[in-house]
This record gives C-alpha cells, structure tokens and sequence, in this order.
C-alpha cells in the first residue's frame, strides 16, 4: 500500500506544477498583450517589436512543451 501512496503523491506534485506553470504562462501572456496595447498607443516601435518577439517565444515554447507531453518525452 505504501506504494501506491508515493505514486498518488508524485501524481499530485505532477499535476500541480503543471497547474502552476499554465497560470505563470497565462499571467506572463496577458502581461505581454497589455505592454504590447501600450506600446502601441504610445508609438514606440521597437518595444512593440520586442515585446511580441518575445510573445511568440513563449507561444512557441507552451507548443514545444505540448507535444513533448503529448509524445510522453521527458524534458530536461
């Protein structure tokens, strides 16, 4: 029994990083979209351009972290 109780608790870490990475992702992609909305009311180009360079970053990183989880690969 002592077993299943390490493969429920490991199961329960597991799935709260994950709850934990999504709100970060969520919190940092709405923080872009309100920086990028101010940037662009204030015409200021380059940060305009920054910041969505690094918005598709993350976009391309929460997609590379999908299919790695959906493929069952192991991130390092």
């Amino acid at each position: 029994m002592g077993k299943m109780n390490v493969t429920n608790d490991m199961m329960l870490s597991l799935f709260a990083e994950m709850v934990l990475d999504e709100a970060i992702c969520n919190f940092r992609e709405k923080r872009l979209y309100h920086e990028i909305d101010q940037a662009l009311a204030a015409g200021d180009e380059s940060t305009f351009l920054a910041l969505t360079n690094e918005l598709n970053l993350l976009r391309s990183q929460v997609k590379e972290s999908l299919h790695t989880q959906g493929t069952g690969q192991i991130e390092n």
